[in-house]
C-alpha cells in the first residue's frame, strides 16, 4: 500500500512540474516576444536563456548565441556553440561562430567556419573575410585563391566599409582585394616590396580615400629605404 501511495505521489508531482514548466514556458515564450518588440536585447537574453533551459532547443541556443554576438559578448556565443567545424550546424551557427572568432581573434579558428560559409555560399564579402583571415595564418595560397574570386566578382558598386579610421569610411571591394594583393606579394617575399608598392598604388587609385592602403603604402617605403640601407653593409661584411 505504501509503495502505491509513493507511486502515486510521485506522478502528482511530475505532473505538477511539467503543468509547472508550460506554465513557465508560455510565459517566457510572451517574455521574449515583448522584450524583442521593445527592442531589449538584455530582456531578450533573458527569456530565451530561460526558454533553453526549460525546454533546450538547438535552433533556440543558435538564436541566444545570435544575440550574445550581435551585442558584443561574444565569449557567452562561443560558450554557446564552440568552436568545432561542424558542416553539419545551422547557417545561423556557423556565422556567428565565424563573426565571433573573428572578433576574439582566433584567425585559425574562425578560418574554418568562413570556408563552411563560402562553400555553402559563395559570396565577395566572405571571400574578403577569408583572404584577411588566411594572410594572418600564413596560408598565401588560400588567400590567393579568394583575391582571385574577389577581383572576378566583385562590382563597381559594392563597397566595403572601414571602421578604425575616425570617421569610419568605405571603399570599392575591388580596391580592397587589390590592397589585399599587395600584402600577398610582400607576405610571399620581403623582396617583392616594389611589386605589393605597386598593387596597393593601383587600390589607392581606384580609392584616393583608402587611407588603410596609404598607411600600409608608407611603412612599404620605409622597409625598402632600410633594405637599400643594409644592402651596401652587407656587401662590406662579405669584403
Amino acid at each position: 500500500m505504501k509503495k502505491i501511495t509513493l507511486y502515486f505521489m510521485l506522478l502528482v508531482s511530475f505532473a505538477s512540474m511539467s503543468q509547472t514548466n508550460k506554465e513557465l514556458s508560455k510565459h517566457y515564450q510572451a517574455f521574449y516576444l515583448q522584450m524583442k518588440k521593445q527592442g531589449d536585447v538584455r530582456g531578450v537574453i533573458n527569456a530565451l536563456t530561460h526558454l533553453n533551459v526549460l525546454e533546450p532547443n538547438e535552433a533556440r541556443t543558435d538564436t541566444l548565441a545570435y544575440f550574445y554576438s550581435n551585442a558584443g559578448q561574444h565569449v557567452q556565443a562561443i560558450n554557446l556553440l564552440g568552436t568545432e567545424k561542424d558542416t553539419k550546424a545551422s547557417n545561423l551557427a556557423v556565422e556567428v561562430k565565424a563573426r565571433s572568432l573573428k572578433a576574439l581573434n582566433q584567425p585559425q579558428l574562425a578560418v574554418q567556419q568562413f570556408d563552411i560559409m563560402f562553400g555553402r555560399k559563395p559570396d565577395i564579402y566572405i571571400a574578403y573575410d577569408l583572404v584577411d583571415l588566411n594572410l594572418q595564418i600564413g596560408k598565401t595560397v588560400e588567400a590567393q585563391t579568394y583575391i582571385k574570386y574577389g577581383l572576378e566578382n566583385a562590382k563597381d558598386e559594392d563597397m566595403l566599409p572601414f571602421y578604425e579610421a575616425n570617421p569610419p569610411y568605405q571603399v570599392p571591394l575591388k580596391a580592397a582585394f587589390k590592397y589585399q594583393e599587395g600584402l600577398l606579394k610582400y607576405n610571399e617575399n620581403k623582396d617583392n616590396v616594389d611589386q605589393a608598392i605597386k598593387l596597393i598604388d593601383e587600390a589607392i587609385v581606384m580609392a584616393p580615400n583608402f587611407k588603410l592602403a596609404k598607411q600600409i603604402r608608407e611603412l612599404l617605403l620605409n622597409q625598402k629605404e632600410l633594405n637599400l640601407q643594409e644592402k651596401p653593409k652587407a656587401s662590406t661584411e662579405k669584403e
